[in-house]
């Protein structure tokens, strides 16, 4: 029986591996759409994706022969409705980090209070966007404080949660030692307690960002202009199929490069972790 051949070195790199799947995916892909295997309304080809993302980052003439030369898409460029959208989600993270860390701690350290209230956080992390942006445009309009306040609202309960466990997950024994050496209770906090539970704490704002992320086309759906949710929203109605699945890609790869970007800083400010 004839030994089969080594895998060449080249292709067992971790870093060759994911670009000859993206390849592959891209040759498939291609190799369907040019068959006319799938309509193109329904799935374009990767040139016409392409076509679509320059289109949407360029100036044309508004038709043959138009000297009216309009920009991007909806009045934007997609990096324009990128930028936008990842400033709600900063802003709505921001608010969701400072107040899901205090109420995190709070919680974890008053009993009574946790068993009270974490319930409600557990009920709102429980509901899907969709299901009270109704309410909210009810309260606050259509402008972005509604998107803000639907970004913070998936962002909060994850960080809560993850800092309630993060704190009881701490060692009592190294607070003990601590207070014993003769810290001072906010030193115990600050030196020991707030480290030790920081780990779970990056890991829940990881979770918060991926899910305020994931929010964002339902938080654009009503007067979402500029905002790369609904740019890929109103492209599909519109079906302009090019342009929607050139939004999701870009959407994808932003969610891809935010969650690098909190690995990053997770690594920086809690470097012991995995050397203990």
């Amino acid at each position: 029986m004839a030994k089969r051949k080594p895998m060449p070195a080249w292709m067992k790199s971790k870093k060759i591996q994911p670009v000859i799947s993206l390849v592959l995916l891209i040759a498939v892909w291609w190799g369907v759409t040019s068959a006319g295997l799938i309509n193109s309304l329904y799935l374009p080809g990767p040139k016409a994706v392409w076509d679509a993302f320059i289109e949407a980052n360029s100036c044309r003439p508004a038709s043959a022969g138009s000297s009216r030369i309009v920009c991007g898409e909806q009045q934007y460029f997609l990096w324009q409705h990128l930028v936008v959208s990842l400033e709600r989600i900063g802003i709505g993270m921001a608010l969701g980090i400072v107040f899901g860390v205090l109420i995190g701690f709070i919680l974890a350290e008053i009993g009574w209070l946790n068993r009270i209230i974490l319930p409600y956080i557990n009920f709102i992390r429980a509901l899907p966007p969709l299901g009270y942006i109704g309410l909210l445009i009810v309260w606050f309009g259509i402008g972005d404080t509604t998107k803000i306040w639907l970004l913070f609202l998936a962002a909060f309960p994850p960080i809560v949660l993850a800092t309630v466990d993060g704190i009881n997950g701490v060692n009592r024994d190294r607070v003990n030692s601590a207070l014993s050496l003769g810290a001072s209770r906010p030193k115990a906090f600050l030196f020991v307690v707030f480290p030790s539970a920081l780990p779970s704490i990056m890991n829940g704002i990881r979770l918060a960002v991926g899910f305020a992320w994931t929010t964002v086309v339902a938080a654009e759906l009503n007067n979402g202009i500029p905002g790369i949710g609904a740019l890929a929203y109103l492209s599909g109605t519109e079906l302009n199929t090019p342009l929607t699945i050139a939004c999701i890609f870009v959407i994808g790869i932003a969610a891809l490069l935010l969650d690098w970007l909190i690995l990053g800083i997770t690594h920086l400010v809690t470097p012991w972790v995995g050397k203990e």
